[in-house]
């Protein structure tokens, strides 16, 4: 199992190692350049010591004796891959000639079609589109599979992450062919995407909702996250804000370190952040505020869903867990295992899991693995079938999962962090023929074309007048209804009308990011999001923890 992203993401905490694991993978590297010598582990040095000898007998019977030429490095790192799946979801080898591209990782802008992906059982599975990014726009979702690129198979061949990057990456401009399947379809979708520049920006957005009420967008955690955030705060602290929505769906973290000086602008004195714990005391730690924040009073919402992960978890939890915000949304990804990167004397490295994240209260992040990767992979999936979307799961609100707050309020393990406000996915304007139009690119493509042909009108628009004025009409969507069928779309009235609202919504939003950017598309579209506005009546119980409640 291999993870990535098309931007090269790969998120990992800079620990020491854990010895006994890394003594044993290093010698089986060491086999292929000539190591003669090992120290084995002090848990269970005849242990290590038999695997070893047992692991170099058998490779050099297969490089000398076995019938054809076979390639000793890569079977020797393909059992190495296969060993650490017993291990855990995230502990990782990489090999030499991916690794360049690994530490592509949070830095740095690329050209690509922006998408975070997992490649699972010889399969690209779409983990998220970047926000910004041409994936997003043309409508891949989560969970999509990528089978064809340029109509060449791309699932079932042994793709890496190297294969995958030379595929998706070229330059801005350029288009890329995708073949999808996504659950619930039995027929496949195309789309054509073109490449654009995809910058790490990692605060989407900051706005002000109303005169007292702030709003900021974090996507994830990469190099400059910190510092972006704390301009935007003092941006809005500027212009009055007094409430703030911070907004962390779909944001599959990265750098612990932007995630914990981000939480001590709002935790006050010297309380704990975040903690890890090992075997033994050697990789524990403890984090803890330790700065005059500039937020440390206010009533402070968090909204999260199954798209927030590792980072963005230390951060929800810390707040919950010191009564300093109120969680909204759903049960977040459940990512809280800390890897080392180790190198390898060959170029490789071993990214190996040492210790685990725990909130305060002494919740551990980690949703449970028992050895099945498959299963782990389609936890997502799970929840969706299982219900959870729609309501909480009840399993995890036994007493055995129960933690106290500093104040004492009840909040629950199991893997994630659980929301204090539960808000189901919002499926009510939802349609195939809506999935039709997001699959084809319709949408995006009329928005483009409309924005091009009253461009000069639209930019002489401040973007107040344009968010309270701007209107939809009939005649724009019937436009649309044009454009989609010639797109081979086969119009369905009843679908329409049970989406017409969105698509209004939808429209008018990606006008508004041709025009005015993200400043223009998120308080647009937030019109339209069921959270953001449940969010918007939740800050009466914000307030009261603010000021010391429960």
């Amino acid at each position: 199992m291999e993870k990535g992203e098309e931007r090269g993401s790969i998120r990992n905490s800079p620990f020491q190692i854990k010895l006994p694991l890394f003594i044993a993978l290093a010698l089986v590297v060491g086999v292929l350049i000539g190591a003669t010598t090992f120290s084995p582990s002090s848990n269970n040095p005849q242990g290590t010591a038999r695997s070893y000898l047992k692991f170099r007998d058998i490779l050099s019977y297969i490089d000398r004796d076995y019938v054809d030429t076979v390639n000793v490095e890569e079977l020797s790192d393909y059992a190495i891959s296969k060993m650490l799946e017993k291990l855990d979801p995230h502990t990782a080898y990489i090999p030499a000639n991916e690794l360049a591209m690994a530490r592509s990782q949070l830095e740095g802008d690329f050209e690509g079609v922006g998408i975070e992906f997992n490649i699972f059982q010889d399969t690209i599975f779409v983990i998220t589109p970047l926000s910004g990014g041409p994936s997003e726009a043309a409508g891949l979702q989560a969970g999509d599979k990528i089978v064809k690129v340029d109509g060449e198979n791309v699932a079932g061949i042994g793709i890496n992450n190297e294969g995958v990057f030379k595929r998706l990456r070229g330059p801005k401009g350029t288009q890329v062919g995708l073949t999808i399947l996504r659950k619930g379809n039995k027929t496949p979708f195309n789309f054509t995407i073109q490449r654009s520049k995809i910058p790490t920006t990692s605060v989407d957005v900051s706005y002000m909702v109303d005169n007292k009420t702030g709003y900021i967008k974090v996507s994830r955690f990469s190099a400059n996250t910190y510092e972006e955030f704390k301009q935007a705060l003092t941006g809005l602290k500027k212009k009055g804000m007094q409430q703030l929505i911070l907004d962390l769906r779909g944001n599959p973290g990265g750098y612990m370190d932007h995630a914990i000086r981000m939480a001590d602008e709002f935790i006050s004195g010297d309380k704990m952040i975040v903690y890890t714990d090992g075997k033994g005391d050697k990789y524990d730690s403890e984090s803890h505020a330790r700065v005059k924040g500039d937020f440390e009073n206010g009533p402070l919402i968090v909204l999260l869903d199954e798209g927030s992960a590792s980072a963005s978890e230390i951060l929800a939890g810390a707040l919950q867990d010191n009564d300093r915000a109120l969680i909204v949304g759903r049960r977040s990804f459940g990512k809280g295992l800390v890897q080392m990167p180790i190198p390898l004397d060959d170029g490789s490295e071993l990214r190996l899991t040492i210790s685990r994240y725990y909130t305060p209260s002494g919740r551990s992040i980690q949703k449970p693995y028992h050895g099945n990767p498959e299963e782990y992979e389609m936890d997502i999936m799970h929840r969706f079938e299982n219900g959870e979307y729609f309501h909480p799961d009840s399993s995890l609100f036994a007493d055995s999962l129960k933690y106290k707050t500093l104040r004492g309020r009840a909040v629950y393990g199991g893997g994630g962090i659980m929301p204090d406000v539960f808000v189901s996915r919002d499926t009510s304007e939802l349609s195939p023929y809506l999935s039709q139009l997001y699959n084809k690119n319709v949408l995006r493509e009329y928005t483009l074309n409309y924005y091009r042909d009253h461009r000069k009108e639209l930019e002489k628009m401040p973007f107040s007048k344009y968010k309270q004025n701007f209107k939809v009409t009939d005649k724009m969507l019937q436009q649309v209804l044009q454009l989609a069928a010639k797109e081979g779309v086969v119009f369905n009235e009843a679908e329409f009308n049970r989406s017409k609202n969105l698509i209004q919504n939808n429209l008018k939003a990606f006008i508004a990011r041709s025009v005015y950017g993200n400043a223009g598309f998120f308080p647009v579209l937030h019109d339209s999001d069921e959270e953001f506005q449940k969010a918007l009546k939740q800050f009466n119980r914000a307030q009261r923890l603010a000021k010391g409640g429960v």
